[in-house]
C-alpha cells in the first residue's frame, strides 16, 4: 500500500509524508510539511495509531484470531482512556494527552478498530452501499478527527471530509485490485462486477478485456465525482491546512487520471504517484 494523498486508509496512495513514511497505507492523513508545523506531531499521533492498528489486520502471517486480539486490546486501551486511566504504552499516552487537550472524539477510534477487525473476517462485498459502510468506518473517522484537531468540524465540512476519505479509499482499492486479491479480498461489489460480466476468474488470470475496462471506468468515473464533491472543504479551510486538502484531491485525481492511462489495467502496471506528478499538483492546488 503505498499510494495515498496526505489527507484521508491513505494506506496505499503513493505520497510519502515528511514524518512519517506511508508506503503501505493509503488514504490517512500525513504530517506533511504543507501542514502548519504545529499540527504535524498531533497528526502524526493519530497516523501512528491507525497505521499501527491497521498492521494487525493486514501485515505478516499472523493467525486471524491472534490479529482480532491485538485489536481488542487497543479498543481496550481507549476505553481506559475513556475512563481517565493512564495508558503505560507511549502510543496511548501520547493519545490520551491528545484527547484531553484537544477535546478529539474516542467514536472515530473506534471506528477504525472496526474496520480493521472487518479486514480479518470479510472477503467480499456484496454491492456498493456494503462498501460504503466500510469506508465509512475505516477512512472518514481520520478525516474526521483532523477536523477535531483543526476546530473546524461543522456538518458541512464533516460531510465533504467523508467523501474525500471515501473516494481516495475506493481509488487505492481500484488501484491495489490485484494486491488485496493476493490477500484473499476482492473490494469490488459483487453485484456490479455480475452486471458487467466480470468474475473472480478476471482478476485471478490478470484479464484486462473490454468487461473489465467497462467495470473500471465505471468506479472510477463514480469515484471521481465523489472526490470533486468534497473537494471544496479544501477551499472552505483556511491557509495551508486547506492547502494540504487541495494537495490530497489533487493527487487522488491525478491516481484516476492514470488508472485510464494504462487502460485500467492494474495487474501490469499499477499507477502511483512519482515525484514529478508533484509541482503539478501542488500548483493545480495553489
Amino acid at each position: 500500500m503505498e499510494s495515498a494523498p496526505p489527507f484521508a486508509r491513505a494506506a496505499r496512495f503513493p505520497f510519502k509524508n515528511h514524518t512519517v513514511s506511508i508506503e503501505h497505507y493509503e488514504n490517512f492523513p500525513v504530517a506533511s510539511l504543507l501542514l502548519p508545523a504545529a499540527e504535524r506531531a498531533p497528526v502524526g499521533v493519530i497516523y501512528r495509531f491507525a497505521r499501527s492498528a491497521d498492521d494487525f489486520a493486514d501485515e505478516g502471517d499472523l493467525a486471524p484470531h491472534v490479529r482480532l486480539a491485538r485489536l481488542e486490546a487497543y479498543r481496550a486501551a481507549l476505553h481506559g482512556i475513556a475512563r481517565g486511566e493512564p495508558p503505560r504504552e507511549p502510543l496511548f499516552k501520547d493519545l490520551a494527552r491528545l484527547v484531553r487537550e484537544r477535546e478529539l472524539p474516542l467514536e472515530p477510534l473506534h471506528d477504525l478498530l472496526d474496520a480493521f477487525s472487518q479486514d480479518v473476517l470479510k472477503p467480499r462485498y456484496a454491492d456498493y452501499a456494503e462498501l460504503l459502510e466500510y469506508c465509512r468506518r475505516s477512512a472518514n473517522p481520520v478525516g474526521r478527527l483532523l477536523l477535531h484537531l483543526f476546530r473546524a468540524a461543522t456538518p458541512d465540512n464533516v460531510v465533504r471530509s467523508d467523501a474525500v476519505c471515501s473516494a481516495l479509499q475506493l481509488a487505492n482499492f481500484w488501484q491495489d485490485v490485484a494486491l488485496d486479491y493476493a490477500k484473499g479480498r476482492i473490494y469490488l461489489p459483487q453485484d456490479e462486477m455480475a452486471r458487467f460480466g466480470v468474475s473472480e476468474a478476471h482478476i485471478a488470470e490478470r484479464r484486462c478485456d473490454d468487461a473489465w475496462r467497462a467495470l473500471l471506468g465505471f468506479q472510477v468515473e463514480r469515484t471521481r465525482a465523489m472526490l470533486l464533491g468534497g473537494a471544496p472543504l479544501g477551499r472552505r479551510l483556511p491557509g495551508r491546512i486547506g492547502l494540504e486538502i487541495r494537495a490530497t484531491v489533487e493527487g487522488g485525481l491525478r491516481v484516476l487520471d492514470k488508472l485510464g492511462t494504462v487502460h485500467f489495467d492494474v495487474f501490469r502496471r499499477r499507477p502511483v504517484l512519482q515525484w514529478y506528478d508533484w509541482p503539478l499538483l501542488l500548483w493545480r492546488a495553489l
